[in-house]
Parts: C-alpha cells; sequence; structure tokens
C-alpha cells in the first residue's frame, strides 16, 4: 500500500492545508513570493501536516483549529530546506532546481527566513504557552543542528552520537513536536501528548536513518537529486560511519571532495553498498521502529493510532 493511501480518510482536510499553505507564503514582493511558492509547488510528502491531524484525533477534532499548526510546522520545514540548500550548495531539490540555484544565496536565505516568521505568525492562534514553549524551543534546536551541520562537514572521524545528535535536531524533533502540537492543539491531557511526542521522536529518527541509507541506494530519478549527494556534501550519515570501519573502505571515504566526479564518488559509493553498512544502519532504524510501535501501544485505540502503525511500518520498509 502506498504512504497517502494509509491517511486518505484525511484527504479533505489536507486539501485546506494545501490552500492553507500556500495562502501563508503570499507577500507584497512578487520575488519573495515566486521564491516562495517555487518549493512549494515541487510537492513533498507533507508528512509533518499527516503527523498533526493524527494526532488531534486523540482528542477534540477541529481541522480549523489544526491547520494553523500543521501549516506552521510545515513552513518550518520548507524553510530550513531552503536554508539546507545554501549550506550544501544544492541544485536540485525533489526533482526542481533549488530556489538559491533558480535565485541566488541571499534570495534563499531571505526566503527561509520569511517562511520561518509566517509560520510563527500563524501559530499566534493557538491560545497555549505551552505550544509556544515548544515551538520555540524546536525552532532554536533546528537552527543549532543546521550550524553544527556546518562544522561537521567532511568531519569523517565523527562518532555515532554526534551523528544521532544531529538527525535528532535535523528531522526527529520536527516530527515529534508535529505529533505532540496537534494532540495539544486537540485538548489532550499532558500524559497522551507526552506519548505521542516520543512515538514521532521515534518515528522521525528512523525516517531519517531511512532517507541516508536510500541516498545510497535509490537512484537519481528516485530521490529527485544525485546519489551520495550527502556525502559528496560533506554530510556524514550513517551508512558512512559504518562502512568506515573497515579500513580500505575508510582510506576512500576520506578522499571524497566537493570537486569529485560523478564517476569518482560512484566508485565510494559502490563499496559502501557492496559492504555491510547498510544493513547494520536499517537495523539502528529498526530498533528505533520497535520502540515507536511500543509507545504506540500505550495510547487509546481510535483510527488515527491504527494509521500511525501503519505509517511507521512503512518507512521501515521504505525502498525509496
Amino acid at each position: 500500500m502506498k504512504l497517502k493511501m494509509m491517511y486518505s480518510f484525511l484527504n479533505s482536510d489536507l486539501n485546506i492545508i494545501e490552500k492553507e499553505l500556500k495562502k501563508a507564503i503570499q507577500s507584497k514582493s512578487p520575488l519573495l513570493r515566486q521564491a516562495s511558492l517555487h518549493l512549494l509547488q515541487a510537492g513533498g510528502k507533507r508528512i509533518r501536516p499527516v503527523f498533526v491531524l493524527l494526532a488531534g484525533r486523540f482528542g477534540q477534532y477541529d481541522i480549523h483549529v489544526l491547520k494553523n499548526v500543521a501549516v506552521a510546522l510545515e513552513l518550518i520545514h520548507t524553510a530550513s530546506l531552503v536554508h539546507d540548500d545554501v549550506i550544501d550548495d544544492a541544485e536540485l531539490r525533489r526533482g526542481e532546481l533549488t530556489v538559491k540555484a533558480k535565485w541566488d544565496n541571499r534570495i534563499a536565505m531571505y526566503t527561509g527566513d520569511y517562511i520561518f516568521a509566517r509560520s510563527l505568525e500563524l501559530m499566534t492562534v493557538i491560545d497555549n504557552v505551552q505550544a509556544h514553549k515548544i515551538l520555540s524551543n524546536t525552532i532554536v534546536e533546528v537552527c543549532i543542528g543546521e550550524i553544527e551541520q556546518i562544522k561537521d562537514k567532511y568531519k569523517f572521524d565523527q562518532n555515532l552520537r554526534t551523528y544521532l545528535r544531529r538527525i535528532k535536531r535535523k528531522t526527529a524533533l520536527l516530527i515529534a513536536v508535529s505529533c505532540q502540537l496537534g494532540a495539544i492543539a486537540a485538548g489532550v491531557e499532558e500524559e497522551i501528548h507526552k506519548k505521542i511526542y516520543k512515538f514521532g521522536y521515534f518515528v522521525g529518527m528512523a525516517f531519517q536513518i531511512t532517507d541516508d541509507v536510500l541516498d545510497f541506494t535509490g537512484t537519481e530519478k528516485e530521490l529527485g537529486k544525485p546519489a551520495g549527494g550527502d556525502l559528496l556534501q560533506g554530510n556524514i550519515t550513517l551508512p558512512v560511519l559504518f562502512a568506515r570501519e573497515n579500513p580500505s573502505i575508510r582510506a576512500e571515504i576520506e578522499k571524497v571532495h566537493e570537486k569529485m566526479t560523478k564517476k569518482e564518488i560512484n566508485q565510494v559509493i559502490s563499496l559502501i553498498k557492496t559492504s555491510d553498512a547498510i544493513e547494520k544502519s536499517l537495523k539502528i532504524s529498526d530498533r528505533y521502529l520497535t520502540k515507536a510501535l511500543a509507545v504506540l501501544e500505550e495510547l487509546p485505540p481510535n483510527k488515527a493510532k491504527k494509521t500511525l502503525r501503519d505509517i511507521a511500518k512503512f518507512i521501515g520498509r521504505r525502498k525509496y
């Protein structure tokens, strides 16, 4: 079953969110409006809004309240992608030119800042101090994660703890908070929204690890960007860390630099794929998914719970 089929019962509400996303990034500046729309129109999984809506099903579900949370979190994610593409000097995102490639770095940075600001503005409709504290702390952590990613570029000797902390900030936190804020906006009790947060965190960690594996095992067409792009940009992911345990592969990995030819980087990718690094990475992902499913069992039974379970299992068996 395809991912979107698992939550097809949310389609009408997701259509509302899609319209609200486009409305949210309107600007008096034509250039800012075009640049903001550019990435949104390239699509995306919209997994964060989906988690907001599913978490909202554990409380008093009101799309007119939840849509603001869902749009705000998707905008934060979108803004971080715009900034990431500047940091990584990336040309493609979801098979389309990045904002920095279509315009330039300055336009991309201001576009990202604008989208961040709009997300905060949208959240003001939620009258809950705790929700605002959670969101502001998350944005701080996401920004620290971006800085850490710059600092750690081509740092091949980093350890597993550094990697896990980085993907927590890069991906898992925003998914966890999507779950938690959706639940808070629906008025669920603290015990429940903390458990939903933990579920989102574990799923988010597994989601990013799987993405990092797919960067080596997927094709450019499937990924919407060149395979092995993370390594070429100096981002050291879990398969690279495990592959480095082999001394001969380590020597080749440590030769990687941003000016390498496609043929040269493909040779390194092949070495990583033929090692046990992919299998080891997927085992770590599976551990996080097992934890996520265990937490989910503690939540009240409803349709959303089954869908969350299906999504978690889907993440574990993604091919691309």
